[in-house]
């Protein structure tokens, strides 16, 4: 849908309104709800996120808690996080230009998509 890749010190809320303006450019003002950690959390990431018609739902622990803990939501990004490591390209910062990692993020991606409707018309077959 959307990417903006930054310097590793730039802060992610201060993102989140040019990303949410991606977003809904991409879908066509569709997204309502983004699930987003706790680096997400104030009221200026919220607002720049409402301007855009996103609400920000943030997805982190009630309680302390020891060990492993599954959120609910969180293990959507986590397994895509996953996924793209697999690409030899995004296992580590090869790259010096912000569009090559886009562009291979995009890359992967699409490629991911795809082996989905390939997988499933192998079984029907």
């Amino acid at each position: 849908m959307a990417l903006i890749v930054t310097a590793a010190d730039e802060q992610d809320r201060a993102q989140v309104a040019a990303l949410a303006e991606r977003v809904q450019a991409a879908t066509g003002e569709a997204v309502e709800v983004a699930f987003v950690d706790q680096g997400y959390t104030g009221q200026q990431a919220a607002g720049d996120a409402q301007a855009h018609g996103i609400r920000l739902e943030v997805v982190k622990l009630e309680k302390a808690k020891r060990g492993f803990v599954l959120l609910p939501r969180r293990w959507v990004v986590e397994r895509s996080f996953a996924w793209a490591a697999r690409f030899r390209r995004l296992a580590r910062d090869y790259e010096r230009l912000p569009e090559t990692v886009a562009g291979l993020h995009f890359l992967a991606f699409a490629i991911l998509m795809l082996k989905r409707p390939a997988d499933v018309l192998a079984q029907s077959s």
